[in-house]
């Protein structure tokens, strides 16, 4: 067994369309099942194809992601209910969701769940986007109604509680 295993590394062709901020390099990279490559960067997450596509989304788009070990498949929620599946090739799938849960985790400032009436929860975040700034994000389930108005009272709360824990204007 060898001392070191050498990581997968992004075809060069595949790094140069990513087209990198200033600043930002790759930290990761797994070659998926279809062909496809996937890069955890410091500040974003991204999916390039042979045919010229790229998804880039920032760490703070990312809900939640799980691993499969079975079939090294991390499934991605997004924070606007969406899902993705990266189907990873070979091996590299663990250090790849370690990678993208602390890339993840460190876009998290503060959070709060919230009980709304009728025993539903939402939880608010205080995240950092992939220009440093921070931003509020209220993430629930698919029938959270912001329109009524015990729920938005209670969710306007809750961030005002978040944003104030990180000295931020309410």
């Amino acid at each position: 067994m060898p001392l070191f295993t050498r990581r997968p590394s992004l075809p060069a062709a595949i790094r140069t369309r990513l087209d990198l901020p200033s600043g930002d390099r790759v930290l990761v990279a797994a070659e998926l099942t279809d062909g496809r490559w996937a890069g955890a960067a410091r500040r974003s997450l991204y999916v390039a194809g042979p045919d010229g596509d790229v998804l880039r989304r920032p760490w703070s788009d990312v809900d939640r992601a799980s691993l499969d070990p079975e079939t090294s498949a991390i499934t991605i929620s997004w924070v606007d209910g969406s899902r993705a599946e990266l189907a990873l090739a070979g091996p590299g799938a663990d250090r790849f969701a370690q990678a993208l849960r602390e890339r993840v985790q460190s876009s998290v400032v503060h959070s709060e769940i919230v009980v709304l009436p009728g025993g539903s929860e939402a939880r608010v975040a205080l995240r950092r986007d992939e220009g440093g700034r921070l931003v509020s994000q209220v993430i629930g389930s698919a029938g959270l109604d912001l329109a009524d108005p015990a729920v938005a009272a209670r969710v306007d709360a809750a961030e005002a509680r978040v944003r104030s824990a990180a000295g931020l204007a309410v």
